[in-house]
């Protein structure tokens, strides 16, 4: 079983930035790829970004492009989201994935962090 944790949520202004982390423990021999979804109230869950552990793989919610940037430290098994530019409608919980396999599709993570509010307001 993999555990992990999210941090660096909070309340930002319009424009800010933030960045997210989230460490990795446990089992995680098994983990190939790590990413980031989000859930805002009234909302259906959606896909922010994901990478593998290579780094040969990222991808991005069209929404998030050419603002927010997902890294990895494999040393630290932690992956990052970095999220400049932020705007009102990013404001949601924001949950940490990994799993086996590399994809935009919930299904594709067997392991969800608990999640951490980003708010943007003024």
């Amino acid at each position: 079983q993999a555990q992990l944790v999210e941090s660096g949520g909070g309340l930002v202004q319009p424009g800010g930035s933030l960045r997210l982390s989230c460490a990795a423990s446990g089992i995680i021999f098994s983990i190939n790829s790590m990413g980031w979804y989000r859930q805002a109230p009234g909302r259906e869950r959606e896909f922010v970004a994901a990478i593998t552990w290579g780094g040969g793989l990222i991808g991005y919610a069209d929404s998030v492009k050419g603002r927010f940037t997902i890294s990895r430290d494999n040393a630290k098994n932690t992956v990052y989201l970095q999220m400049n530019s932020l705007k009102p409608e990013d404001t949601a919980v924001y949950y940490c994935v990994a799993g086996a396999h590399y994809g935009e599709y919930a299904r594709t993570y067997t392991y969800w962090g608990q999640g951490t509010q980003v708010t943007v307001s003024s």
